[in-house]
This record gives C-alpha cells, structure tokens and sequence, in this order.
C-alpha cells in the first residue's frame, strides 16, 4: 500500500490569500473609517470586524484540527488493518 502524500500549497497561492487578506480587511476598515456616521458607530462596525477576523481564524483552526485528527485516527486504523492481514494466513488449520 503506498501512503498518501498530504496537498501542499504553492507559494503563489499562499501569496495569493495573504494578499487578497489584507486587501480586503484594509477596504473594509477604510469604509469603516470614511462612514459618514458618528464615531461610536465607526469604532462598533471596527470592533465588529476585529471579532469577525478573529472568529474566523479561529474556525479555520478547528476545522484543520479535527481534519488532522481524523486523518491520524484513519492512520492508526489503517496500520492495524494492515497488522491484521499481514498476520492472517488463510490456509492455516488451527490444531495442526
């Protein structure tokens, strides 16, 4: 059985979703920072922009931590099987 070789990611497109990122974050507190609203409203839809940015980093790390887990729990699962065949012997009569 050959193992499976994790996806990695180019540099480009690492480049590519940091760029997009920051541009997007730095658009969205710029319009917050232009609104033509009073402060306590800019400084509300800035806080609420932290929390989002911040949420999804941390939904984006739960979703990889329970990929990882299962593909560790699909590895020892796989290793036992593989134990397990590698041991049997179908043309073995027990009491002999």
């Amino acid at each position: 059985m050959t193992a499976s070789v994790p996806h990695r990611t180019t540099s480009a497109y690492y480049l590519q979703a940091v760029a997009s990122f920051g541009f997007a974050t730095a658009a969205l507190a710029l319009g917050i920072a232009y609104l033509p609203v009073s402060a306590w409203m800019r400084a509300f839809l800035g806080v609420g922009l932290l929390y989002v940015i911040t949420s999804a980093f941390t939904l984006a790390k739960v979703v990889r931590d329970r990929q990882d887990e299962g593909a560790i729990t699909s590895r020892v699962d796989q290793a036992r099987l593989e134990k397990l065949l590698a041991e049997h012997d179908p043309f073995k009569v027990d009491g002999i």
